[in-house]
């Protein structure tokens, strides 16, 4: 799982050969359309999801992201795992310290009822996060394409492919808050969770759901 770079909706050079005979700015001007994507794979099926974001990438974004991609798999694929592993970077919207990336995970295992581990690559090993592939596949899929608008920029996303497997890819219009945090206080509740491995607490963390009464 991961959020790519900002991508920007306009005539602007993305790099690449060019597309038929089409002329492109080579600075953005003040772009006024942006998209964050948020990416998840599943490494056992190959089947990625990226949901394009209007807003901002947020501790929020992502856990929606990955709520809705639960959402979606069927109720036996949902009863067969027994532990949602999650691989990721540690960055800023959803690292081992991020408090309300931490509190929504705490909540999505209670309301899932199934263990979540939080594995992070430590920093400049980002490129062993096969998410990072994908999106190295999609940036050249549509270099030298244009993204005039949403509709071309969602098109050329549901063409591209990763291990022959078309992308299941979503647009959300949520407008997101930046600089959620928790207090003090409420951050020892939620850590009192989190059993974090005893030589890589940033790293591995094993979140347990609230048993059923």
């Amino acid at each position: 799982m991961d959020c790519k770079a900002t991508v920007k909706i306009g005539p602007f050079s993305r790099g690449g050969l060019t597309r038929g005979d089409n002329q492109a700015c080579d600075h953005d001007m003040g772009c006024q359309e942006k998209y964050v994507p948020c990416g998840i794979v599943d490494e056992d099926s190959g089947e990625l999801t990226i949901t394009f974001g209007s807003s901002y990438k947020t501790s929020d974004f992502m856990v929606d992201a990955l709520e809705a991609q639960w959402a979606a798999m069927d109720e036996q694929e949902k009863a067969d795992t027994k532990l949602l592993q999650i691989k990721m970077d540690n960055g800023p919207e959803s690292s081992g310290r991020r408090t309300q990336f931490l509190y929504r995970m705490v909540q999505f295992a209670d309301a899932i009822h199934t263990p979540i581990q939080l594995l992070y690559y430590p920093p400049y090993h980002s490129k062993y996060n096969p998410i990072e592939r994908c999106w190295g596949i999609l940036e050249l899929h549509w270099n030298g394409a244009m993204l005039r608008d949403v509709e071309t920029m969602l098109g050329w996303a549901k063409k591209m492919t990763w291990k022959g497997i078309h992308p299941v890819v979503e647009l959300s219009r949520q407008v997101y808050q930046k600089g959620i945090s928790l207090g003090k206080k409420a951050m020892r509740a939620i850590e009192a969770r989190l059993t974090r491995h005893p030589e890589l607490s940033q790293y591995d963390i094993l979140i347990n759901p609230v048993p059923i009464s």
